[in-house]
This record gives structure tokens, C-alpha cells and sequence, in this order.
């Protein structure tokens, strides 16, 4: 093989063998990939691919990276690349890490998200200011790398045109052989050269260094000497790249690889027929590294795409629990845990590919952002609203407070007992002030009662026995519904009308007493086929005598208590109706509220019709 041919077998094999421009290349891929911060991905910059073998140092607090930043932007020689942005790196994680926290406490506190501003950070400052030094010191230095990198192309272009005019005239090799020596030694120490340069100038070198010793006339002793010493060295880094497929650091391998390339280049050529052989070792041990770096790299990425896919359902999460109708504040509150849960999650997911991290991240804030804002806002609505009724409720205090020492029983109870109920249609409190409203209110309701009931002790006595003849008459009623007989209706008729003409019984017992008294007649009157309505209206024409021999004034009294009450009930009907159009039927639930609003609208009905028919009798008996 002539030295041609080993120029074209270069050329063909370049994909393989690690040139200059291809370690460059390698390498300035290695540094794009950037690990992005999740809120300032344009101020950080870091790459797995410049990590060192050794451990890298561990910084607690900003301060500390600042101070480091300091050293490296004052120190004689520029910062390396890779610890500055694996400093950015540090930085910003435990910058955006305390911004984070000072935002969720700052929610917790019941904060406005819209309110919220980010402070000035004076460690931020520091770091940036640094940088800039650092910034400039490295864009000079590039500057004057560039400018060395031409420097030393234009003399291997020399170097290169000396040992070619040396080729044109064979019968002076030998004479020039020690200059030869000369440029190589030269040409080793000439270093960096531009990348898009690099593989032209190595072969026209290499091309015209080995046509040089193919005329080359020296005795064999020299010439085996030389081919020799060139084995020797190309085989030590042939072992050495060998042993770099041990190297547990891929990138760290790699980049000694590119300095055996540097050195493989440098030395001499090698016998002609060792020339291929050891060239192949070389290139078989490069092709391991580079697989491996190759690999480092695709693993890298779909670790990055599985990142972005577990971090696109988080968002998912996030946005489907911000669609969710939140109606009370343990909504609200339940759904905040299920998004902090999430928020927790995501800082354990590494980062995705770098032209998404950002938007991704954008993202699951702006989602984040969407609830806790609707959720501040509704906590600013209810406080305001809970501040409403707190003024609602001692309005309350203060007006049963003012009846509690009055002897008027009956006008004042029936205040309290509508004050009560108007009470339980006020919505929720603090509970600091709630409890306070409640005892306050419920103190003033208790005194009234108590003095009322000291008053009225007498009469228990007599209810206490009006009680025993009602439960004694339901007994008769009872037996009477398990012996009926042809006189049934009458005898019916005569034990309501005792009931009827019987006084008031213990208040407590008053509800049980009426289910139990109307229980056992709907089962009777069931039996005779009489209506409901109809024995009702029949009782209260039976009991409607006894009022009228009370006077006038009672059936008048009477009367107007059914007015109101018909009144009264004509609201309630039209409220539920009001109601029943707002209603949503789209649900099992929708459908059995609807059901029970209507059976209440119908009941209240038939009581409105039987308490007109009542006004009716009134007004008959008053004629």
C-alpha cells in the first residue's frame, strides 16, 4: 500500500476514525445538551457530558456558589466551561427551589397569586454580575484562540509546502532529511488549528510525510530505527485506547480518546506492512468508545423523552383537577392537597429534551397558577361573605339580648322562636367569632325561656294530665280499630271530640302525641273509606263549635290564624316552584329532588284547599 492509497483508505474510513473535527463536533453536541432549569432556562446552562470522573462539590446555599463564582471570575487563569455551568446549574436549582417555597407560603397565608411579586434577590445579583466578568474573560479568550488557530494554520500550510518542494526533488532527500525532522518536530509544536481545517491539512501533511520517506535513500538501520521507535509509540496508544473500555465515565473516555487521536496523528509512520494492521488495532479500540458514547447519549435522550411524558400527564392532572367545580372550601382544600402531591412529583422527575423543559414547565405553572388564583378568589368572596353574616348574626344577639328580661311570655317567645329560625338561614362564620355569636345569642334565648318556664310551672301539671286523657282516648281508639263495628263512625267522631275539647299537653310530647293520635284515625277512617282531607275537615267542624261558644272574637282569632297561614303557604309554594326551575335533572340525584320538591308543591296544595275549606265553615258558623 503506497502512500495514496493510505490517503484515500483515510478518507474512506473517516466515519470511523475519531478526527479533530468529528472529537470537535462530538463534543459541541455534548455540550448542547443542556439541562434547562425550570424557571430560567435561558439564565442556566449545564451538560451531563463535561462531568468529571472525581465527585463534583456540594453547595448548601446560594452563597456559597456565589462566593466560588468570585474566585473563578478573579482568579489568573479562565474558568473552566464545564464547573461554571454546572455552578449555574446549582445556583438556579436553589434559587427557583427558595422562590418556590416563598410563593406556597405566601399562598398558605391566604395570599392573592395575582398580588404576588418576586423580590430582588441580592445573591442573584452577585451571580450575574460575576458571570458577566466571567463572560467577557472567556469571549476574549476565544477571541485570542481563533486568532492562534489561523496563526498556526498558515505555518502547517508553511510546514506543509516545505516538505512537499522536499518530495519534488528525491535526489536531495537525504540531504534534507534532518530538516525534515526539523518541520515535524515543528509541526508537533503547533497545536490548535480551526476545525473545518483540520482534516485537509492532517492528510496533505500525512500525504507528503510518507512520499517523503518512501524516496527517503537512507541507510536500513536508520530508516528500521525510525519505523521502530513510531511502532512502539502507535502500540502504547493502541493499548491505551484499549484500556479506555474499562473507563466507567463514558464522556470522560471519550475525551481521552480525542487526546490518543492527537497523539496517534502526531507520530511518525510505521513500516509499510505494519502500517494497516496497527491502524486497524487503533481504529477497533475507537470504535468501542465511541459506541459507548454514542449510547451514553441515546440513553440520555430517552431517559429526556419518558421525563416529557411523565410530566405531560402531570400537566394533564393538573388542568383536568382545575376544571372542577369547587363548591364548598373542603373542595377547594382537597384539591389543593391532590395538586401539591403532584408539585412534589415533578420535582422528582429529572429534565425533559431541551427545546421542550421550558415549555413544558411553562406549562404545569400556568396550570398551577389557574387554580390557586380561582381558589384565592373564592376565599377573598367567602371571608367576605363570612364577615356579612358575622354582622348579620349580632344583629341577632343584640335583638334577643333586648327581649330577654320581658314578662310579655307569649309575643316574646314567638320573637325568640322567629329570630331562631331566621338564625339558621344565616350561612357560616369564623368559628373565633361563630362560637362567641352562638353562645352570646344562645345565653339571651335561655335566660327568656327559664324565667318563662318559672313562671309557668304551675300549669305542667295540668298538661301533665290533659296529657294522660289524649293517650287514654288513643287507646279506646286502638281497640276500637281491632273491634270495629256498625257504630264505628260515631263513636269515632265522640272520642275526637274529647280530644279536641282536651288542653294543651307538655310541649316536648306535643309532636309525638299528634303522630301517634292521627296514626291510629288514618288507619280507622282508611278502613271506613274517609279521606283524609274530609276527616280533618269534619274534626274541625266538630272542634269549631267549641270555638264559637268562646265568642266572636275566637272565630275572628281563628280565622285570621288560617288567613296567615294560607298566606304563608301560598310563599312556600311558590318558593319551591321558583325553585324547581333552577334545578339540574341531568342526575340520578337531580331527578329524586325533583320528585320530593314536587310531592312537597302538592301536599302544601292540598293543605292550602283544606284550609280554605276550613275559612268556608268559618264563615258559615259566623252567619
Amino acid at each position: 500500500m503506497d502512500s495514496q492509497e493510505k490517503s484515500l483508505e483515510l478518507e474512506n474510513e473517516k466515519n470511523v476514525e475519531m478526527t479533530p473535527a468529528q472529537a470537535a463536533a462530538d463534543t459541541a453536541a455534548a455540550q448542547e445538551k443542556v439541562e434547562t432549569t425550570e424557571a430560567a432556562a435561558e439564565d442556566t446552562a449545564g451538560t451531563e457530558a463535561e462531568e468529571k470522573a472525581e465527585p463534583k462539590r456540594i453547595y448548601k446555599s446560594k452563597a456559597e456558589v456565589v462566593e466560588r463564582i468570585k474566585e473563578l471570575a478573579h482568579a489568573e487563569e479562565v474558568p473552566q466551561k464545564d464547573e461554571v455551568d454546572y455552578l449555574k446549574t446549582v445556583f438556579y436549582k436553589l434559587h427557583f427551589a427558595e422562590r418556590e417555597a416563598e410563593m406556597k407560603a405566601y399562598l398558605d397565608n391566604g395570599g392573592d397569586p395575582a398580588a404576588y411579586q418576586v423580590q430582588p434577590d441580592a445573591d442573584e445579583d452577585a451571580f450575574k454580575a460575576e458571570m458577566a466578568v466571567i463572560k467577557e474573560r472567556r469571549a476574549k479568550q476565544f477571541e485570542e484562540q481563533e486568532k492562534l488557530k489561523q496563526d498556526n494554520l498558515k505555518k502547517k500550510l508553511e510546514i506543509i509546502e516545505k516538505i512537499k518542494a522536499m518530495v519534488t526533488s528525491p535526489e536531495e532527500a537525504n540531504n534534507s532529511y534532518q530538516e525534515f525532522k526539523q518541520l515535524q518536530q515543528e509541526w508537533k509544536e503547533i497545536k490548535p488549528v480551526p476545525a473545518e481545517n483540520a482534516n485537509d491539512l492532517w492528510r496533505n501533511y500525512q500525504l507528503y510525510v510518507e512520499q517523503f520517506y518512501d524516496l527517503l535513500k537512507l541507510n536500513s538501520e536508520a530508516r528500521e530505527y525510525d519505523f521502530k521507535k513510531n511502532l512502539e509509540i502507535k502500540t502504547k496508544l493502541c493499548e491505551a485506547a484499549e484500556k479506555l473500555a474499562d473507563e466507567e465515565d463514558v464522556i470522560s473516555a471519550f475525551h481521552q480518546l480525542q487526546e490518543l487521536h492527537n497523539e496517534y496523528r502526531e507520530s511518525g509512520p510505521v513500516a509499510k506492512e505494519l502500517r494497516e494492521s496497527i491502524w486497524s488495532r487503533f481504529k477497533a479500540a475507537s470504535t468501542v468508545i465511541n459506541k459507548k458514547h454514542q449510547q451514553h447519549f441515546e440513553d440520555l435522550r430517552a431517559k429526556e423523552e419518558e421525563n416529557l411524558n411523565k410530566k405531560t400527564a402531570l400537566c394533564e392532572k393538573v388542568e383536568a383537577i382545575a376544571k372542577e367545580e369547587n363548591k364548598k372550601a373542603a373542595d377547594w382544600e382537597e384539591h389543593t392537597k391532590q395538586i401539591i402531591e403532584i408539585q412534589n412529583e415533578w420535582k422528582t422527575i429529572g429534565f425533559a429534551p431541551q427545546k421542550m423543559n421550558v415549555k413544558i414547565f411553562e406549562r404545569f405553572r400556568a396550570a398551577c397558577d389557574d387554580f390557586f388564583g380561582r381558589k384565592s378568589a373564592f376565599f377573598t368572596e367567602m371571608k367576605k361573605e363570612f364577615a356579612e353574616n358575622a354582622e348579620k348574626k349580632k344583629a341577632l344577639v343584640e335583638k334577643a339580648q333586648a327581649l330577654t328580661d320581658s314578662t310579655d311570655w307569649k309575643a316574646t317567645s314567638d320573637k325568640l322562636i322567629a329570630l331562631q329560625k331566621e338564625w339558621k338561614t344565616i350561612g357560616m362564620v369564623p368559628k373565633k367569632y361563630g362560637d362567641q355569636l352562638w353562645n352570646d345569642f344562645l345565653a339571651a334565648c335561655n335566660h327568656f325561656f327559664e324565667e318563662r318556664n318559672k313562671v309557668n310551672a304551675g300549669t305542667r301539671n295540668v298538661e301533665r294530665e290533659n296529657l294522660e286523657k289524649k293517650q287514654g282516648i288513643i287507646a279506646q281508639l286502638k281497640a276500637l280499630l281491632e273491634d270495629a263495628g256498625d257504630d264505628t263512625q260515631a263513636t269515632v267522631k265522640k272520642l275526637t271530640e274529647e280530644y279536641n275539647a282536651i288542653g294543651h299537653v307538655p310541649y316536648k310530647e306535643k309532636d309525638k302525641l299528634y303522630d301517634e293520635y292521627h296514626a291510629v284515625l288514618d288507619k280507622i277512617f282508611k278502613e271506613l273509606n274517609i279521606s283524609t282531607a274530609r276527616r280533618r275537615l269534619d274534626s274541625f267542624k266538630t272542634n269549631l263549635k267549641n270555638v264559637a261558644k268562646r265568642g266572636e272574637d275566637a272565630l275572628d282569632n281563628e280565622r285570621g290564624r288560617l288567613m296567615r297561614r294560607a298566606d304563608q303557604m301560598k310563599q312556600e309554594i311558590q318558593t319551591y316552584e321558583n325553585n324547581l326551575g333552577f334545578l339540574n335533572a341531568s342526575s340520578k340525584k337531580g331527578n329524586s329532588l325533583i320528585d320530593e320538591m314536587n310531592r312537597k308543591v302538592q301536599k302544601l296544595k292540598d293543605d292550602l284547599e283544606l284550609i280554605k275549606q276550613k275559612i268556608k265553615a268559618i264563615d258559615a258558623e259566623d252567619k
